[in-house]
């Protein structure tokens, strides 16, 4: 198979698009972020949730099977060479250039938030941030620079392309294993027991911070992933059976949605779910996932494989430099949509947005179940309006930690 699949290229494109959408969404809903609107709300957040399980999940399968399509046509030095030419330019760039904004305005907000000035935790801002001397702290723990922010998926990405080198030759006679493995009923049980024993078994001790020195969920996680996606990428079989079966996991993965929407509001007035519970709604988290990506790949396969055209190419090149200023741009704008005090509905959050109130939201509830790249700050902090956790961002694991030892 060597015509460009034009397929996996509108999967990334949507996926990249989505997470943009989704942090525009950070800045309404009630959850821990950079800068927050003060007209936050739970409204949105269970249609953030309907994504938020599977996301970066298909992004990091769709990179290793693209990287499976550069591997075949060129030695491993030269892969070697390409992936981290193509992977640490814009890593560099974003921490000590786009990112920058992103720590600054949140520095700002939390100052301003904490009745402080902001002058002197700002005085030479870019220097202390490029030296990591800024002493950003608050009661979770400090800021730690330079940092990647929303890069951390790149950061991730340069780890797993060195890490696969060695593993070449023996992923290229994968398929055939995996033909076993993924065959009828296997195509939703093999990666849906993957999906949630490594949640169930390696979710609770490392918890998630996207500090690549010690996220051990999300590496078992999203390395095995990207090695799924090299594995399978020249595996017609297994885009026939996502085609066959789009449907059937379409409706699963509403079912799956549904559930966990039923089990987040029904904690959602306190108390802790037993570790059973806990553990059957984990489950139902990693079918929502798994149900998406079969269901995305299906259909893309099915009506865009050939689906070639100058809005593709463009968007194929674009989609990339767009998502890595996206954040910032999101951030910047939001600190003075803030400040200039608009109506909700000219902020685009609609009139049904309500204050911050200190009442736990379905996010809240799904910290132990859903991605907690974004958990909630603590109460004390929450209820100011405006305020997101500096410790929560790639360095500081304070508050992690102590979730941890809560769950």
């Amino acid at each position: 198979m060597t015509q460009r699949r034009y397929d996996l290229d509108w999967l990334r494109i949507g996926a990249f698009a989505l997470l943009i959408f989704y942090h525009v969404g950070m800045y309404y809903v009630t959850w821990d972020w950079h800068v927050k609107s003060r007209h936050a709300s739970t409204l949105i957040e269970p249609l953030m949730l309907l994504s938020s399980p599977w996301r970066l999940t298909l992004l990091f399968l769709i990179s290793g099977a693209a990287t499976r399509f550069m591997a075949d046509k060129m030695s491993t030095w030269h892969l070697a060479k390409a992936r981290m030419g193509r992977l640490w330019p814009p890593l560099l760039l974003a921490m000590f250039v786009i990112v920058p904004p992103q720590s600054y305005y949140e520095i700002l907000e939390a100052a301003t938030a904490l009745g402080q000035s902001p002058g002197p935790w700002l005085e030479n801002f870019y220097v202390k941030y490029v030296t990591g001397s800024g002493n950003w702290c608050d009661a979770d723990g400090c800021l730690s620079t330079p940092t990647y922010n929303h890069m951390w998926f790149v950061a991730f990405l340069i780890i797993y392309s060195i890490a696969l080198l060695p593993l070449l030759p023996l992923l290229r006679h994968a398929p055939k294993a995996l033909s076993v493995l993924i065959k009828g009923p296997g195509l939703f049980l093999t990666p849906w027991l993957f999906l949630f024993v490594t949640r169930v078994t390696l979710f609770p001790i490392f918890g998630v911070s996207h500090d690549f020195r010690e996220d051990g969920y999300l590496h078992v996680l999203y390395f095995g992933t990207f090695l799924f996606g090299f594995a399978i990428a020249k595996h017609q079989p297994f885009f026939d059976a996502c085609v066959r079966w789009r449907w059937l996991a379409l409706g699963a993965m509403f079912i799956a949605w549904g559930a966990l929407m039923a089990y987040y509001n029904a904690w959602s007035g306190g108390g802790t779910p037993p570790e059973w519970m806990r553990n059957t709604f984990r489950g139902a988290r990693e079918m929502q996932a798994w149900t998406a990506i079969v269901a995305l790949i299906g259909f893309a396969h099915r009506y865009l494989r050939l689906a070639d055209g100058p809005v593709r190419r463009v968007l194929t090149q674009a989609i990339f430099p767009v998502y890595l200023i996206h954040q910032t741009i999101i951030v910047v704008a939001a600190h003075y949509l803030g400040q200039a005090g608009l109506p909700v509905a000219v902020k685009g959050a609609g009139p049904a947005y309500g204050p911050v109130t200190s009442k736990p939201s379905a996010r809240s509830i799904a910290m132990t179940l859903s991605s907690p790249a974004r958990w909630p700050a603590p109460t004390a902090m929450r209820r100011v309006p405006g305020v997101s956790s500096i410790a929560t961002i790639c360095g500081a694991q304070v508050s992690l930690r102590s979730f941890r030892r809560a769950s």
